[in-house]
């Protein structure tokens, strides 16, 4: 029988919490330079900009079909917040992501086989509150989470995203950034969200 999430609803203009963890829950990221090559995917294949490889053949670009809206990365698994704009993006992204990074790490590192445990999971987002609770769950993973250097919560304290990233959907949902930042700090907010995490992530299923 699949995997919890692993079996999913594809639908267009919705959001999706996704997340995947290596074979094991051994580390998918040893160091700052695998950190920065997975974020540097993300913003390859999601900025405005249409990137190149050396033989100046284009990369895939879904800037029109994916948004993320948040991410963080731990050592042995990363989330991600999506809005999938049209039907298949998010799959395909996904794909591409998973595929090049894997390559990536199993050269540098001289492994072989999967990397990561399954396919990547993924939750479909229906209300807002359920929304809001994704983002302060995934922003607050770390311990260190006002400092954590891999998350995009060092985006929702800049004027200006980078390219790649639109915060302003969740921050479109309050009044300012301090706002956010007392919703993110509401202790017994985020408990209620691991409460309400448990029971959702089990039943709201992707393609």
């Amino acid at each position: 029988m699949p995997g919890r999430n692993i079996v999913k609803i594809d639908s267009p203009n919705t959001f999706y919490h996704v997340y995947a963890r290596g074979q094991r829950k051994t580390a998918i990221y040893q160091d700052d330079e695998d950190y920065r090559v997975f974020l540097n995917l993300l913003k390859r294949h999601l900025d405005i900009e249409i990137h190149k490889d050396p033989s100046g053949r284009c990369y895939s670009n879904f800037q029109d079909e994916v948004e993320l809206t948040c991410y963080c990365l731990m050592p042995n698994h990363f989330h991600l917040l999506l809005f999938q704009k049209e039907t298949g993006a998010m799959a395909k992204f996904m794909k591409i992501i998973m595929a090049n990074y894997s390559r990536y790490f199993n050269k540098k590192y001289g492994y072989s086989g999967c990397l990561f445990e399954t396919t990547y999971k993924a939750s479909m987002i229906l209300s807002n509150r359920y929304l809001l609770h994704i983002s302060r769950y995934i922003h607050l993973n770390p311990k260190s989470w006002e400092k954590y250097q891999y998350s995009s919560l060092v985006y929702f304290n800049k004027y200006k995203d980078p390219r790649w990233l639109n915060t302003h959907r969740i921050l479109g949902l309050f009044t300012s950034i301090d706002d956010y930042m007392e919703f993110l700090k509401d202790h017994n907010g985020y408990k209620e969200s691991l409460q309400i995490l448990d029971s959702e992530l089990a039943d709201n299923l992707i393609l």
